[in-house]
């Protein structure tokens, strides 16, 4: 399978050889046809209203009326339709193979730059294990926004005919919270298995592995993230130039849980894939994946002969049949 985040190149990418979209993120599309905070949008009206009385809210509402104007009455609307029509476009280029598109994961900082972000999003000291992917849908504070995303889902879904459409929840550290996204996309109108819709877990933070079994009693499969998984499971920062060079994918704890969660998901019936960057960049670790009985792994478009041809090598000495 392929990551695919830009819509104008799913056309393009769905000529490679193929078997869908492992991850399609959200994140591109809404900084890029988006570009405004989705509950500056959800609160046009009261923003509105504070314009006279405060210069940097009154042109936070003048780049929206720019930007929205083929929405005067309901300026949510421009949120759903574009992120719609990015995820339907990123669907037809693959259609009919399957399309996993994860739910938003920007964190706090990342929110803020976002026209109105600021009007919003709290300060944390450390965005990258914060208010980010599941722990934000249910929240009181943010599951209106998070609403627009599942009606932008529904359209691409059932207005537009793109069922190859499956959704992921990224950074999600429970099972119980794991029911309680499940729970808010429901009141939405997203419901899990209702015109075949599957709902898969990111599995990048400990927890995944560890309640491996209880995480596949909520969801529909797994897509290891490796780059946050070993982030946290050698407990370090991996924007941080101080310790970089003991991020490694290939070390040996993070292969032990990888190769642990492949085993839960096969026993309990349930797909696994990869959507990380180790398989792209270490043609050795997509092998080591394959004897661990992965189902998928999602590339970036560059990679995928490349490393499909080292699988099938691969497949041909352990004698599976692809």
């Amino acid at each position: 399978m392929m990551n695919v985040g830009i819509p104008e190149n799913a056309f393009k990418d769905g000529q490679i050889p193929n078997d869908g979209v492992g991850l399609a993120r959200e994140e591109f599309i809404i900084n890029s046809h988006i570009g405004i905070h989705p509950l500056a949008l959800i609160h046009y009206d009261e923003l509105k209203e504070k314009v006279q009385d405060d210069p940097e809210i009154a042109r936070i509402v003048e780049k929206i009326d720019a930007m929205t104007a083929a929405h005067p009455k309901d300026k949510k609307e421009f949120f759903v339709n574009k992120l719609a029509r990015g995820v339907g476009r990123i669907a037809a280029g693959f259609y009919p193979n399957d399309v996993i598109v994860r739910l938003s994961d920007f964190k706090t900082n990342e929110y803020a730059e976002l026209i109105g972000g600021r009007l919003y999003e709290p300060v944390e000291s450390n965005p990258m294990i914060g208010w980010r992917g599941a722990s934000r849908y249910y929240d009181e504070k943010f599951k209106p926004a998070f609403g627009l995303e599942c009606k932008a889902i529904l359209k691409a879904r059932n207005e537009m005919g793109f069922t190859n459409i499956k959704v992921m929840i990224p950074f999600c550290r429970t099972p119980e919270e794991g029911q309680r996204v499940i729970e808010t996309m429901k009141d939405f109108g997203l419901v899990q298995g209702e015109n075949g819709l599957e709902v898969y877990v990111m599995c990048e933070i400990p927890s995944n592995v560890i309640s491996a079994d209880a995480f596949a009693d909520v969801f529909d499969g797994f897509s290891i993230g490796s780059n946050d998984l070993t982030q946290l499971t050698l407990g370090l920062d991996r924007d941080s130039d101080l310790v970089a060079h003991i991020f490694d994918e290939r070390n040996k704890a993070v292969k032990d849980m990888i190769s642990d969660v492949i085993q839960v998901a096969k026993r309990r019936g349930k797909k696994i894939g990869i959507c990380g960057q180790a398989p792209s960049d270490f043609p050795e670790f997509a092998t080591f994946l394959v004897e661990c009985g992965i189902d998928s792994m999602s590339l970036i478009p560059d990679t995928v002969i490349k490393t499909t041809l080292a699988v099938a090598k691969k497949e041909k000495e352990l004698g599976i049949t692809p």
